[in-house]
């Protein structure tokens, strides 16, 4: 069995012969003994280098910069004085076996899988890894989920089926770990495969029905649900129900695409190893602006491009294209932050503990082993005299403007519950207006994460208020005014509405009536001033919990992007319990929520790179 990088197969659909094979039902293996017994070599430099490239679309860029899977005359890393023969490592295993014989100074994948392989490079001081550049993240892999899951707490008791060792498995741990889950509160199934076979997640999700969800790559995701937004309906292949419950479109800062390079190597060659990162760094400047003249007026150059990609990786140019449209570069401002900048938990750091959380939880490694920043000096003259985008200002990711719009246009119910990703909530005290870190430190802090982790999503703090008050206000307002009538005893009351009978659970309807001003008159007794209020007071309390989150992560030194965060207030509209009894069920109302929600492309800003 090998383990497989993120295959971003160019077809939509593979055919699949022969009986399903089970999925395994297993822990992960120590990495070393996938590897087995290797014998360190030197790396002769002398010669082309061996460097591998995974099917990526930020690979795309590599053999930009390359002219090809040979350095070309005339390319960028030619004229940076790089001799590069690009192979494929798509068999990450064989990868590991290569660099540690010095047939490649570098390993090319995700930053998950070289924490799976960090105690086999880091065992001997020749071969620890150095993590020279982030290429890319992901925008297109996905958690694919049957119609009765909505929201990532659902997962809970779940069977759900994903590549063993494969990208997927840094993408879950983000989930779960989003959704204060543990890996022991699912049912986690191994398939051998990432795409195109039997034992592939997609495949063993289409045949087994109590697969409840599976871990895919944009072509398999296509063909069970048909979209990020749609559902399957059994026709053309697609699963019936199947939906996209979370992807990488979102989850944005999921899945790091790195370059690593040997140590020993590095230090003997960093001044070729840093005009190789400048190369790509240029390279990924180069294919952004064709991507763009390609998809404007045309590029004969992209297209050029798109045809070298095809040869290599085979299926069609429109494969290819979504290869690139699948990937986010990071170019030069996204390595700066990435590698330098304090206060992101989705940086070096903050990758390089949870990938080796991951690696020691997972059985994947007995100890942890870090690895290397590469420490390049970013104003070195072969970055910034080599290159046209080094700008590291970053904008606010939203506009605020649409993001209110959005927000506002969901209001509550099924459209809202359709864009929600996580949902969870806190509760407080009659007349609370103060939400302190001591009481909510924890809630804060999976909201700080939860953020960074969903880049391209928006946390929405939504305030509520409890109904008792409205709802005596307009018992008592109808009653005087004569439009409603009560019968029964106390405890036990019916009312009705000019003759029809009228259920105090029923709070929408309740609020139609008094918004159209059915109560309106009664001097002492105003339930649209009380709905008014509450309203506006649940506004203020979203706005309170928002502030208490800015004071708690700029504390802990963490920068937050404040576009991303919105508050609102929901009044009365959505109690937990319509017509509270007594001060507990009351106290259930009372409640601030969060929720991790969709918005669509209109509502973020542009930018050249995604940093």
């Amino acid at each position: 069995m090998t383990i497989l990088s993120r295959m971003k197969l160019p077809c939509f659909a593979l055919a699949v012969a022969g009986a399903l094979m089970s999925a395994k039902v297993q822990g992960q293996q120590l990495f070393s003994d996938l590897v087995g017994p290797v014998t360190i070599g030197e790396v002769d430099a002398s010669r082309p280098l061996q460097t591998p490239f995974i099917t990526w679309g930020g690979d795309m860029v590599t053999f930009y910069a390359n002219g090809g899977l040979k350095t070309q005359s005339n390319s960028l890393f030619a004229r940076q004085g790089l001799n590069l023969n690009l192979v494929p490592g798509d068999d990450f295993v064989e990868q590991v076996r290569d660099y540690l014989a010095g047939k490649s100074p570098f390993l090319r994948g995700t930053f998950r899988m070289m924490g799976m392989a960090s105690e086999v490079i880091g065992s001997d001081p020749r071969t620890k890894g150095v993590v020279i550049m982030q290429l890319t993240w992901s925008a297109g892999d996905h958690m694919v989920s049957r119609e009765h899951l909505n929201t990532l707490s659902d997962l809970k008791g779940k069977t759900v089926i994903l590549q063993q060792g494969g990208p997927h498995v840094g993408m879950l741990d983000d989930i779960l770990k989003t959704a204060n889950l543990a890996w022991d509160d699912i049912k986690v199934q191994w398939a051998e495969d990432l795409t195109g076979t039997p034992n592939s997640p997609a495949e063993i999700f289409r045949n087994r029905s109590d697969v409840d969800a599976c871990f895919v790559i944009t072509p398999d995701m296509l063909s069970l649900c048909s979209g990020l937004e749609s559902r399957g309906t059994g026709a053309e292949g697609t699963v019936k129900g199947a939906k996209v419950l979370v992807s990488t479109a979102e989850l944005s800062r999921s899945i790091a695409d790195v370059y690593v390079c040997r140590k020993d190597f590095y230090d003997a060659n960093k001044t070729l190893v840093r005009k190789f990162v400048a190369g790509y760094l240029k390279g990924s400047e180069d294919v952004l602006a064709l991507k763009k003249q390609f998809e404007g007026q045309g590029s004969s150059e992209f297209e050029a491009l798109l045809a070298t990609t095809q040869g290599i990786y085979g299926g069609t140019l429109e494969d290819a294209h979504g290869l690139i449209s699948d990937c986010s570069l990071v170019g030069y401002p996204g390595n700066v932050v990435f590698f330098t900048q304090k206060g992101q938990l989705s940086g070096f750091e903050g990758f390089q503990q949870s990938a080796l959380d991951l690696a020691v939880n997972q059985g994947y490694a007995r100890e942890r082993m870090g690895l290397f920043p590469p420490g390049w000096d970013y104003r070195n003259r072969d970055f910034i005299d080599y290159l046209e985008k080094t700008d590291i200002e970053r904008q606010e990711r939203f506009r605020a403007e649409a993001v209110i719009s959005e927000i506002e246009l969901l209001g509550s119910g099924d459209a809202l519950d359709d864009k929600t990703i996580l949902t969870f909530t806190i509760n407080f005290e009659p007349n609370q207006n103060v939400f302190s870190a001591v009481q909510y430190g924890a809630e804060f802090q999976r909201v700080i994460e939860s953020a960074q982790r969903f880049g391209n999503a928006v946390v929405v703090i939504r305030g509520h208020a409890d109904p008792t008050k409205t709802l005596l206000e307009l018992v008592r307002a109808g009653l005087k005014k004569g439009v409603m009538q009560r019968s029964g005893s106390r405890g036990n009351y019916r009312y009705s509405f000019n003759g029809k009978p009228l259920q105090l659970e029923s709070t929408g309807k309740l609020i139609q009536l008094i918004t159209a001003g059915q109560f309106d008159g009664v001097q002492e007794h105003n339930p649209r001033e009380t709905l008014q209020a509450a309203l506006n007071l649940s506004r203020k309390r979203a706005e309170a919990v928002l502030g208490s989150i800015t004071e708690y992560a700029e504390g802990k030194g963490i920068q937050l992007d404040r576009s991303q965060i919105q508050p609102t207030g929901v009044g009365i509209r959505e109690p937990f319990i319509a017509k509270p009894a007594n001060m507990d069920q009351a106290r259930q109302n009372m409640r601030v929520e969060f929720r991790i929600i969709r918005v669509p492309a209109e509502a973020t800003t542009e930018s050249d790179f995604d940093f």
